[in-house]
């Protein structure tokens, strides 16, 4: 990738207020846009109570297209965890080389199989993804109607957004949601400016999948994060080495690696707002940083060293 596409940070002040506006409908967290037929949508709940999906569908809006007749519809059933993820694959499970079946290690990540084509996990760059719950948009992935994808490869990150000049985030990447969104899109964007709520990960990177990161969610007291952010930086990482600024002392920093496992740990003996993680003391992956502070609070973002 020719630029930064991940620059996380962390703000949590008023976030009580803010949840309450915001964190009450299902939204799209993970979109998966791999090899042949490896395509993947993960929905999140960012409520604290399980949300029935009878009634939500996905509706593919194909070369963005301001219909979905020839991009498929899939009806949403079972349920949906208060804080958790919900994942639909491709549900191709033979194929030809022109079609190839979709991996049998994705599916297995599956809440839900998608059905037959033109069904909307077979799309590509420039697809629209819709959420509804019944007659109402949820959220949006790409934007519906728009004519320039008639004939681009998907939405991009520089103007005009087309994919014309920049980096194609939409096509050959997986997106995950940024944790500072709270909802999902419910008016068609124009334009649809990609980087906006979604950092891109590199094509076939199944990693998070399953897991969302998303400031809705407060496992402690939540006057503990009154007037607390933080940043990671630089993120992508090149080398290994991050700095890590905040605006209360840090005591403790876990980076944890996809297996669960950690692969790096300091405690800060001194009090700092500030911590320097030294080059080469993470090999390349994508992690999950957990910053623990002094005031007890607990927040985490995810990282990626290339």
């Amino acid at each position: 990738m020719k630029r930064t596409l991940l620059f996380l940070s962390v703000f949590v002040c008023g976030i009580s207020a803010t949840k309450a506006q915001n964190c009450t409908e299902l939204f799209i967290s993970e979109y998966v846009e791999g090899s042949g037929n490896d395509k993947a949508i993960e929905l999140y709940n960012p409520t604290g109570n399980a949300i029935d999906l009878a009634g939500y569908r996905i509706e593919r809006f194909s070369n963005g297209q301001s219909t979905s007749s020839s991009g498929g519809v899939l009806n949403l059933s079972g349920t949906i965890a208060a804080y958790s993820t919900f994942v639909i694959t491709n549900g191709q499970t033979t194929g030809t080389t022109s079609s190839p079946a979709c991996s049998p290690e994705l599916q297995a990540m599956a809440d839900l199989l998608d059905g037959v084509y033109p069904a909307p996990t077979y799309m590509n760059g420039n697809d629209a993804i819709v959420l509804y719950k019944n007659s109402s948009i949820v959220d949006i992935l790409g934007k519906t109607g728009d004519g320039s994808m008639t004939t681009a490869y998907g939405w991009g990150d520089e103007f005009p957004y087309d994919g014309s000049v920049g980096a194609v985030w939409t096509e050959n990447h997986t997106l995950i949601r940024k944790s500072s969104v709270l909802k999902g899109v419910t008016a068609n964007p124009d334009p649809f400016i990609v980087n906006t709520e979604w950092d891109s990960l590199p094509k076939d990177t199944w990693v998070n999948l399953g897991s969302h990161i998303c400031d809705c969610y407060v496992g402690l007291n939540e006057s503990n994060f009154s007037n607390l952010s933080f940043a990671i930086f630089p993120n992508p990482s090149v080398n290994g080495e991050i700095q890590i600024s905040s605006t209360e002392f840090i005591t403790e920093i876990e980076v944890i690696d996809v297996l669960g496992q950690i692969s790096f740990q300091t405690i800060v003996l001194e009090k700092s707002k500030n911590v320097v993680i030294e080059e080469n003391k993470i090999s390349k992956g994508v992690y999950t940083v957990k910053i623990k502070f002094a005031n007890n609070a607990i927040s985490q973002a995810i990282l990626i060293v290339q």
